[in-house]
């Protein structure tokens, strides 16, 4: 379970990670990454679209990805927003894929962001 402190829930969130933020796609998801200075931890949320399959498809998919953020918590930048989107073949995809695409989309999408920062 992901703790309730980590969770995005506001639309408004969502929509201004995946339009301001930095983005790095994978194979099976791709993670949208928005600085938030005035925000103490990281928040994460999750985008299964019905591209992916049907309902027990789409709740198994973003099942084992909360299970590979709470595993990687530790490599989530402090003060970001995180929203990782489900791709068509993360129905398919074994947990080792997902935890080895969101670690590398993950740090790609970081290290954009600190790019950006730096430029301004």
């Amino acid at each position: 379970m992901l703790p309730a402190a980590l969770r995005m829930r506001r639309s408004e969130d969502f929509a201004l990670t995946i339009r301001r933020g930095t983005r790095a796609g994978r194979s099976t998801l791709v993670v949208h990454c928005r600085a938030v200075p005035e925000q103490d931890g990281a928040r994460v949320g999750f985008v299964v679209a019905k591209a992916v399959g049907g309902a027990v498809v789409r709740n198994r998919v973003r099942r084992r990805l909360r299970g590979v953020v709470v595993e990687q918590m530790n490599s989530l930048p402090s003060g970001a927003d995180v929203v990782v989107r489900a791709l068509t073949p993360a129905a398919s995809a074994s947990y080792l894929e997902l935890v080895e695409d969101y670690r590398s989309a993950l740090t790609a999408a970081v290290r954009r962001l600190d790019d950006r920062a730096s430029r301004t």
